[in-house]
């Protein structure tokens, strides 16, 4: 059975262009996921989807081994191309097994560890049916509109530290089998087993000032031994 990562970047990033090859601590935002997946035993290649020839250059200067370049085609490259479309025009021209795994990684989560990695692959081979997700943990009291509390009972406020939370899907990754995903045209498959990661990696990298933020914390939580 072989593991692949898929990481699609394309080069139309509007809010930050070329965001997935910009500087980030000092390497292309890129880098730090394909990283994890470098290192990741389990991970013999890491397919990098993209349209750029300049994200396809970088990609394979990144000094990594196990990355490989796929081409994906201009009508899945554009603003209303899914994730799942590239997903699947690449699973149609491999020659990966059913049974093969396949993990959808996002370069726009630099705080993913190669430690998340391995952890959903050992739930997802304690129970092979299903898929894997990765949430952040997320101790935040929400409402809904109408004014209601929807995680907690505001007339008993827990403290932070005894309040278990929710869990907010950070886009990190996804783990499914390629018969599952050719299946349901779908990143995941029901029972779904969750990657409990930071809080910190719920941060998302949208605007200039994410950036900067986020570089902040990935300084101190991922590059400070």
């Amino acid at each position: 059975m072989k593991t692949v990562a898929f990481i699609p970047v394309r080069g139309g990033s509007k809010s930050i262009p070329g965001k997935n090859i910009l500087p980030f601590n000092g390497k292309p935002l890129l880098y730090w996921t394909a990283k994890a997946a470098q290192d990741c035993p389990e991970i013999s290649e890491i397919i990098v989807a993209t349209d750029s020839e300049e994200i396809a250059h970088i990609a394979q200067g990144l000094g990594l081994s196990k990355v490989v370049v796929f081409w994906r085609s201009s009508e899945n490259a554009n603003d209303k191309a899914s994730t799942e479309s590239v997903m699947l025009e690449y699973l149609e021209k491999s020659s990966l097994q059913s049974n093969d795994r396949f993990i959808l990684i996002q370069a726009t989560n630099p705080f993913l560890q190669t430690k998340h990695l391995q952890d959903g692959i050992e739930k997802l081979n304690a129970q092979p049916k299903g898929s894997i997700i990765s949430c952040a943990t997320f101790k935040r009291f929400l409402w809904n509109r109408n004014g209601t509390a929807m995680n907690y009972d505001f007339m008993n406020r827990p403290r932070r530290q005894d309040f278990d939370g929710a869990l907010l899907e950070n886009g990190a990754f996804y783990i499914n089998s390629i018969g599952n995903i050719q299946a349901t045209k779908n990143r995941l498959t029901e029972p779904i087993h969750i990657v409990e990661m930071p809080e910190y990696s719920a941060v998302e990298i949208d605007e200039p000032e994410d950036w900067m933020i986020a570089e902040k914390i990935h300084k101190k939580y991922i590059l400070t031994p």
